[in-house]
């Protein structure tokens, strides 16, 4: 299965201890975690300015998620969809990547629900999902 981990799931998943941790650690050997550019530039961005973590810390987090993941080029959508063009980002990584689904805690992407047939799923709604792709 392929999966987007939108920016703020990756990053709480390396701030504390919590669902998003177990999300990313359960999903890096057994499915295919997608990338952007633009996810890894804001996970940098986010990890040293609102969660504090020293330069060095910051930089082997996104090393290690380039080296895990797989990397996509997500080309701009053709028309926004979001209101916050960040978000057209991350939906055009996750079409780019041909996403299974799209995990996120942004309200904007959640209320859409699906973007291209992927299926927008908060963080705790990831477990019944991927049980669903194994029946």
């Amino acid at each position: 299965m392929r999966v987007l981990f939108d920016t703020n799931v990756l990053v709480a998943a390396f701030a504390a201890r919590g669902t998003c941790h177990e999300l990313l650690e359960h999903s890096l050997p057994l499915h295919d975690v997608i990338v952007s550019d633009q996810i890894l530039r804001e996970a940098q961005r986010a990890l040293a300015s609102k969660i504090g973590l020293p330069s060095p810390l910051v930089r082997e987090i996104v090393h290690f998620l380039s080296r895990s993941c797989l990397l996509v080029e997500a080309p701009p959508l053709a028309k926004p969809v979001c209101r916050d063009p960040d978000d057209d980002g991350i939906l055009a990584a996750a079409a780019a990547g041909d996403a299974d689904c799209l995990v996120t805690g942004d309200p904007d992407l959640l209320t859409l629900k699906e973007f291209q047939g992927i299926p927008i799923l908060r963080p705790g709604d990831f477990w019944r999902f991927e049980a669903g792709q194994r029946s």
